[in-house]
This record gives C-alpha cells, sequence and structure tokens, in this order.
C-alpha cells in the first residue's frame, strides 16, 4: 500500500508571479522519471504556442541538447565559467519561438570549479541575465542528482516543474526532493514556487500505477497537473531522431500530451480557460 509523509502538505509553496520571464526548472534527483523527455517536449510546446522560448540543457549528460541533434563544441559550461556570455552560445531550433542553451561533458567538472566562486549557487543566474529578457519562458533541464548544479537552477528559477514516475520509490523519493527545495526557499530564493507535478509514465492498466497517482492527487490535490504523460513509444524514438515530439509525430499521445501540458501552464498564468492548443487525435 503506498502512503505519504504527512510532513508535507499541499499549499506550502507561494502563489506563482508573473514577471517579464518565467524560469521553470524541471528538476528529480532520480534518473529515468522522464526529466529531460519533459524538459524538451514542454519546451517545445510552449513554444508552439508561440511564447519565446530558451531551453538550458543543465546536464552534463547533454541529452536535451542531443534530442535537437545539437553537438557543440561551445556550451553552457564555457558561459558559466566566464570565457563568453550565454547568448554567444545559444543556438535556434527548427522551431521558430524555440532556442537552446546546449550543454556538454565539460560540465561534469563545473561543480568543483564553482566551489571557489563567490556566490556559487547564483552562477546561473547570472550566466542567463543577458539571455532572459528575450524570451517569456526559460525552460531548465537539471542534473539528475541534488547537487551544486540543480542547486544552481532553483535559484535561478521562478518555479519548478516535477516529472513523477508512477511507481512506489519515485514517490519516496520526493520528499527529499521537496526538503531540498524548501532549504532553497529558506535561504537562496524566497519567490521559487511550485509550477505543479506532472505523472508521467502513466500505464493506466498497471494497478501501481493508478494507486501511485491516487495517492500524489489526494495529498498535494491542485499542485498536480491534470494532463498526465503515458507511456509512448513515438516519446522514446523522437530523440534518435533529433527532433521533439510534435516535429516527429504530432499526432502521438505523446505529442498531444506535452501540447496539452503547455496549455495547462499557459492557462494557470491566465487564470482563465483557453482552447486547448492541439486537437489531433490520442492515438
Amino acid at each position: 500500500m503506498v502512503t505519504w509523509d504527512e510532513h508535507w502538505s499541499p499549499g506550502e509553496f507561494p502563489k506563482l508571479v508573473n514577471r517579464t520571464s518565467r524560469v521553470l526548472a524541471v528538476v528529480n534527483q532520480k534518473g529515468g522519471v522522464g526529466k529531460t523527455t519533459t524538459a524538451v517536449n514542454l519546451a517545445a510546446s510552449l513554444a508552439a504556442s508561440e511564447r519565446k522560448t530558451l531551453l538550458v540543457d543543465f546536464d552534463p549528460q547533454a541529452n536535451a541538447s542531443s534530442a535537437f541533434g545539437v553537438n557543440a563544441s561551445r556550451h553552457i559550461y564555457h558561459a558559466l565559467i566566464g570565457d563568453c556570455v550565454a547568448k554567444d552560445v545559444a543556438v535556434s531550433t527548427e522551431l521558430e519561438y524555440l532556442d537552446l542553451l546546449p550543454s556538454g561533458r565539460d560540465l561534469y567538472g563545473a561543480e568543483v570549479e564553482l566551489v571557489a566562486m563567490p556566490n556559487r549557487e547564483r552562477c546561473l543566474e547570472r550566466t542567463l541575465v543577458d539571455l532572459r529578457e528575450g524570451y517569456e519562458y526559460v525552460v531548465v533541464d537539471c542534473p539528475p542528482s541534488l547537487g551544486l548544479l540543480t542547486l544552481n537552477a532553483l535559484a535561478a528559477a521562478t518555479a519548478i516543474v516535477i516529472p513523477l514516475q508512477c511507481e512506489y520509490y519515485a514517490l519516496e523519493g520526493l520528499a527529499g526532493l521537496l526538503e531540498t527545495v524548501e532549504l532553497v526557499r529558506e535561504q537562496l530564493n524566497p519567490q521559487l514556487a511550485l509550477e505543479g507535478i506532472v505523472l508521467t509514465m502513466v500505464d493506466g492498466r498497471n494497478n501501481l500505477s493508478r494507486q501511485v497517482e491516487s495517492e500524489v492527487r489526494r495529498h498535494f490535490g491542485d499542485e498536480v497537473f491534470r494532463t498526465v504523460i503515458p507511456r509512448n513509444v513515438r516519446l522514446s524514438e523522437a530523440p534518435s531522431h533529433g527532433k521533439p515530439v510534435l516535429l516527429y509525430d504530432i499526432q502521438s499521445r505523446g505529442a498531444v500530451s506535452y501540447l496539452k501540458l503547455a496549455d495547462e501552464i499557459l492557462r494557470r498564468e491566465r487564470g482563465a480557460a483557453t482552447t486547448p492548443l492541439s486537437n489531433a487525435p490520442e492515438s
């Protein structure tokens, strides 16, 4: 039976605040929960709604970069340590309203180098200063850990999106993540909000998947997105073609789900119902 640590209660996070640009950190310390898939396809879906969007690949594995077929020799690491400014390494994508700040393996060494820097938790925030005003949304794909890189992303963010796989161990790890977020709010970023928890890899035929979804919704209520991301082979195939899923197969269940997720975020911001971004069939 899935149970939840009652130490955490809904409503502990501040309400979202409209700013010139919104920085959404997609974060979960557990790997394999659909974090990069969510960052890539959420950013692409926001861009599809004609919102100028920047996807920041802040994971040394650079999977968000390879999802767009980008293998950059100069990337966010070089901007982070001051070798260049971020706008000089940002690249355009096939989507008119979406740009990418790529990553690379050099970023593995950044956590060691950042330790000696003043205000080391705010290096990403400083790096993005010359870029933020040009975008309505900045989506940051965080590494699967709660180290210094993720701490930088949380310090720079206005809100977090937590992808949560519908399985027991993923639910257990959520408490540790929320503890870290609370510490960041107290010490670094008081305005950091919870944009929402998005349930990923959902299989409605699986009893545990349904049970986890029910428990998370019972505890967090409206802080869980209504949109869920199903298991979908097109989502897995799209990165090998260097495309987000909506450019690979816009009629797939995966593409439709991420378009709906973006629409839900936009509706939350506006506080009013809108027409869905896509009327594509869910097949």
